[in-house]
This record gives C-alpha cells, sequence and structure tokens, in this order.
C-alpha cells in the first residue's frame, strides 16, 4: 500500500490574459465563458516606462479554478495543444502551456465581442499535509513536499493521456 500523504493531487489552475485597454475587457469576457466565474483584474505594481506601465494599472485579468473545476478545464484545455506538454513547461509543483487562439479548443466556438485571442494556462500541483508549511500559527518544517517533475510528468500521463516531448 502506497503512503497517502505521498499522492500528488492538482491545487489550482489559473487561466490568465495579459493585456491593457479593450484587450483587457475582451480577455476578462473570455475567461468568464470559459471557466463560468468571475475573472479578477491584475494590476502593475512596479514602474516600467518603456512599456508605459505605471503601479495601479490594469495590465490583464485571471481565473483561478480548483478541485474538480480544475480537473475538467485541464481536460478541455489540454487538445488545445494536441495534448502534449515540451519538457521545458513542466517545473517542479508545476506546468504551464499557452494556447495561442481560444478557437483552437474543442468545443468553443468564436465569439464576435471578444475576437481572436490568446491566454495562459498554469496548473500547480501539491501533496497533501502542504498547508502545515503555508500557516502562520505553528508553521512546520516539512521536508519532501515537492512535486518532482518526473511526478507531474506521470501524473499528466496517467490521468490526462498527456505525451511528453523532448
Amino acid at each position: 500500500m502506497e503512503n497517502k500523504m505521498r499522492e500528488v493531487k492538482i491545487e489550482k489552475v489559473v487561466l490568465n490574459i495579459g493585456g491593457t485597454g479593450e484587450k483587457l475587457d475582451r480577455g476578462y469576457i473570455l475567461l468568464e465563458r470559459l471557466s463560468g466565474r468571475k475573472p479578477t483584474k491584475v494590476k502593475a505594481t512596479r514602474r516600467i516606462p518603456t512599456w508605459h506601465v505605471r503601479p495601479g494599472l490594469e495590465v490583464g485579468t485571471k481565473v483561478t479554478l480548483r478541485g474538480k473545476e480544475a480537473t475538467e478545464i485541464l481536460k478541455k484545455l489540454l487538445p488545445a495543444v494536441d495534448n502534449a506538454l515540451k519538457e521545458k513547461q513542466i517545473q517542479d509543483n508545476f506546468f504551464s502551456f499557452g494556447i495561442h487562439e481560444y478557437i483552437e479548443i474543442p468545443g468553443v466556438e468564436y465569439i464576435r465581442e471578444v475576437g481572436i485571442l490568446g491566454l495562459e494556462v498554469t496548473a500547480v500541483f501539491s501533496r497533501a499535509g502542504k498547508r502545515v508549511e503555508r500557516k502562520k500559527i505553528k508553521r512546520g518544517k516539512v521536508r519532501k513536499m515537492k512535486v518532482s517533475r518526473e511526478e507531474i510528468k506521470k501524473y499528466v500521463q496517467e490521468k490526462f493521456g498527456t505525451e511528453v516531448l523532448k
């Protein structure tokens, strides 16, 4: 019997779209339609003069999905990238991939008010007991909580039938 505390699970899936002005509004509508949730707008914290970014300027929108919703959205979005991930897209504790145009997602039709837009998807993994490391009171020194690249590759291949490319 395997140790239940070593089991890998999806903690959350974050969908995000960067942009300002009209692109931000279009991204907000798209994320709302894809996830069925209300997205939040992300504000800049630093000044970047060359990109005309100042603190407080809205520079993107994101939505976080957890639990069963996270697994379902991954099953829906992975076929948009031919159910394949590159090895460099997988890091310790998470993997990320981009979808160039949302119309590549199976079952999603063109939305006139959105136009053509892409998005980024990040899936974060954890183990049971990760909260002990995060909590403020009685914080514990938890070792071996990191989910390695190999474990993520194995999980993705088993659960979603995703191929990992070199």
